[in-house]
C-alpha cells in the first residue's frame, strides 16, 4: 500500500506548474485574484477608512449581503414576539372617502376585535384603512414599508413599524408571521403577493392557511378564469381553486380564517 501512495503523490506533485509556471495572484479575504483580475487601484480597507474615496463599493454585491442579512435580522427581531396575525393587502390608491377605504377600516376592526395582529405594507389606500381600523379597535396595527423610486413612507396608523429595501425580504415576513392573507382590490403588487402566496401553499412550501379574495365584484373574473382556463386546461388542479375563497362579507372572511386558524392548532 505505501508504494503505491507514494506514487500517486508524485505523480499528482508532478503535474503541478513549476512556481515560474504559476499565475501571480492577490488575496482579498477568502477570495483568491489572478491575472487581470489582480489589478485593483485600492484594497477593501482602504475604500472602508477613506472617506475621500469612490463609494461605488457600497452597492456591490458582497456588501449587499450585508444589508439583506441585516434586513432578515431586523425583521425577525421586531416581529418576532408578535402574536397571532393576518396580512391583508390592497390598494395604495384607494382615496379615503372611497366605499373599499370603509372596507379596509372594518376588516381590519374585526380582526382586531377577533384577536388577530393586522399587518400590511404600510402604505397608503387601503393598506392605512386597515391599518386604522385595527388600530382604532384596540389591535396590534403592523406596516411593512418598502423603499421605492416614490415617496411614500408608512401610515400614521402603524404601531408598529419596518421598513425595507428588498421586496423578497418584505415578503418573507408577511408569510412568516401570518396566518391567513386577505386580499381587498389592488394593482400588480396585490396580484404578486396574491400568487406568491398561492404557490408557496400549493407547493407547501409553507404550512396551509387561507387566501381570502374579498370583493366578489372585482376578483370573480380571476377567479372564473383560474376555474375555467387554468383548471380546465389541466395547468392546476382541483385543490388549487379550493386554495381561494371570494368573498363580500366581513364575517365569512373572518370565518374561514378562525377556521383555518383552528384547524392548525389541533394539529400543533
Amino acid at each position: 500500500m505505501r508504494p503505491r501512495l507514494a506514487r500517486v503523490t508524485i505523480e499528482q506533485f508532478a503535474n503541478q506548474p513549476d512556481d515560474d509556471e504559476r499565475p501571480r495572484e492577490k488575496q482579498r479575504g477568502p477570495v483568491v485574484l489572478r491575472r487581470s483580475r489582480r489589478d485593483e487601484a485600492t484594497t477593501t480597507d482602504q475604500r472602508l477608512l477613506d472617506s475621500r474615496g469612490p463609494a461605488d463599493w457600497v452597492h456591490t454585491d458582497p456588501w449587499r449581503v450585508l444589508r439583506i442579512q441585516a434586513e432578515f435580522v431586523e425583521g425577525f427581531g421586531a416581529l418576532a414576539e408578535v402574536p397571532r396575525a393576518v396580512t391583508v393587502f390592497g390598494s395604495a390608491r384607494t382615496p379615503r372617502d372611497h366605499d373599499e377605504y370603509k372596507l379596509g377600516m372594518e376588516i381590519g376592526g374585526a380582526l382586531a376585535k377577533a384577536g388577530y395582529a393586522t399587518i400590511t405594507g404600510g402604505g397608503p389606500g387601503s393598506m392605512e384603512a386597515v391599518n386604522r381600523g385595527a388600530s382604532e379597535a384596540g389591535g396590534l396595527s403592523i406596516g411593512l414599508g418598502i423603499e421605492l423610486p416614490f415617496e411614500q413612507g408608512l401610515n400614521p396608523w402603524v404601531d408598529l413599524g419596518v421598513n425595507f429595501r428588498y421586496f423578497f425580504a418584505r415578503k418573507t415576513m408577511f408569510v412568516k408571521y401570518s396566518q391567513a392573507f386577505i386580499c381587498l382590490p389592488g394593482g400588480y403588487g396585490t396580484l404578486d403577493e396574491l400568487f406568491e402566496a398561492l404557490t408557496l401553499v400549493q407547493t407547501k412550501k409553507v404550512t396551509k392557511f387561507p387566501v381570502v379574495l374579498f370583493g366578489r365584484s372585482y376578483w370573480g373574473g380571476l377567479y372564473d378564469w383560474v376555474r375555467d382556463t387554468l383548471l380546465a386546461e389541466g395547468k392546476i388542479g382541483e385543490k388549487d381553486v379550493a386554495l381561494l375563497h371570494v368573498t363580500d362579507d366581513v364575517d365569512d372572511a373572518i370565518r374561514v380564517v378562525e377556521d383555518a386558524y383552528q384547524a392548525w392548532v389541533e394539529t400543533h
